[in-house]
């Protein structure tokens, strides 16, 4: 039977976070840990962040995570050389003893997120314990995949969220002690984060965070791509294998609420002027002569109400709402929940890009998927394409339907702070 709507499925058996000797970086072999840290893979701008990342310091983690070569096996077979590489030379070194990590990060704004990082056992949706909340794209799961058999190593964790129960002896009753403590790292990166990292080898405490963690199901916040590498692998090796267990980050986002942003698309080899005329009795399209903070609020204003969308790429932004409604029957489906089909994003793939615009959401020449919003304008201008800007979708909205087994549209939203990579990876032959 099918378990992901069913959350006492969870008490049965629940969350397996196993702790692991994490491989972390020399700081007396590297420039700075901030030199060498990166987002997430899929969230590096290429190729212009790509480069800057690179050239921060020869042994950034993008050298391992986005590794450049003519040709994908030559790719991974250059990431796996200098990952042994960096091991042989003692750029990463592994900790003494397995443990638990416990990570925050925190800006000046008040943002404070502090999660555990380990091994968690990898499992299948229908067991309703690691809910997706998006569809994955089969090219880059196999790209991923790849990846990882060539290093065999987890090299970046993924960020699931969960809601913890706020008891005295729960995960982040650990986490809270553990953070008084002198970390094992801290550094600020460059977008104005700091990082510190503990580790937990204490087996009392090892054995509240393992026990309180059985009682809950997670959410995947980021990272679906590879928590889809993390169950084919697992399914391509006999058990028990490490490939059993995947890095990841879980945060207790009652105690610890992330922030949920959009995820923008940039429509190559559609003009402004082409997309708005096509729209021309769909939607109603209005031309906002404002910045784009003040073009950004008009959007959040609009989807309050219904359907809402920003057009850039001819040096203005376009509101796009109102969408007609016979066009809405005729496009979207009709057998998912209500709050489904009334998504931004389902409209945008299901009405706008498979029936308006006739733009296929897996072609990469056509479509691109871009976190950062002031990026996506300015590459929409200057290629002469259009950026489609999104509002973001609030997390129990997320929650919500994952837990009914429903998954939204792919890139559907952006939780974070997003974990750095570098700070902690995960050798499977440890």
């Amino acid at each position: 039977m099918n378990t992901a709507g069913h959350p006492e499925a969870t008490a049965r058996r629940g969350l397996e976070l196993t702790p692991f000797r994490g491989l972390r970086y020399d700081p007396d072999r590297v420039g700075s840990l901030a030199a060498v840290t990166s987002p997430p893979y899929d969230v590096v701008v290429r190729p212009d962040g790509l480069h800057h990342l690179q050239d921060a310091d020869p042994h950034n983690i993008v050298r391992l995570i986005l590794p450049q070569a003519g040709t994908p096996s030559a790719r991974n077979e250059q990431a796996a050389k200098t990952l042994r590489r960096w091991l042989s030379e003692g750029v990463l070194t592994a900790d003494p003893e397995p443990g638990l990590y416990v990570y925050e990060q925190h800006d000046g704004d008040g943002m404070l997120q502090r999660g555990i990082i380990g091994a968690l056992r990898v499992t299948e949706p229908a067991e309703g314990l690691v809910l997706p909340h998006e569809d994955v794209m089969p090219h880059v799961v196999a790209d991923r995949a790849a990846l990882m058999r060539a290093t065999s190593a987890n090299l970046e964790p993924l960020l699931l969220t969960y809601r913890g129960n706020g008891t005295a002896a729960d995960t982040t009753a650990v986490i809270e002690r553990t953070v008084e403590r002198p970390p094992l790292l801290a550094t600020t990166t460059e977008d104005g984060f700091s990082h510190r990292l503990w580790s937990i080898t204490d087996p009392a405490d090892l054995a509240r965070v393992q026990s309180d963690l059985t009682r809950h199901q997670a959410l995947i916040a980021d990272g679906h791509h590879r928590w889809a590498t993390y169950r084919r692998l697992r399914a391509e090796h006999p058990s028990p294998s490490a490939w059993d267990y995947g890095l990841v980050l879980l945060v207790d986002t009652a105690r610890y609420p992330l922030r949920v942003r959009a995820i923008h698309r940039l429509l190559h080899g559609l003009p402004v002027p082409d997309a708005l005329a096509a729209l021309d009795g769909l939607f109603r399209v209005r031309r906002l002569d404002a910045p784009l903070p003040e073009a950004l609020e008009a959007l959040a204003d609009a989807a309050c109400t219904g359907n809402a969308y920003l057009l850039a790429g001819d040096g203005a932004f376009h509101l796009v709402d109102q969408p007609d409604a016979a066009l809405l029957a005729r496009t979207v489906p009709a057998d998912r929940p209500a709050a489904w089909r009334t998504l931004d994003a389902t409209v945008l793939h299901a009405t706008l890009l498979a029936h308006v615009w006739h733009i296929p959401e897996d072609d990469p020449t056509r479509i691109a998927y871009i976190h950062d919003t002031a990026a996506t304008v300015r590459k929409a201008e200057r290629d002469g394409g259009t950026a489609v800007l999104m509002h973001p979708v609030r997390e129990d909205v997320v929650r919500d339907l994952a837990r009914q087994g429903v998954t939204m549209p792919r890139k559907s939203t952006s939780f974070g702070p997003k974990p750095a990579s570098g700070l902690v990876l995960r050798a499977l032959d440890l």
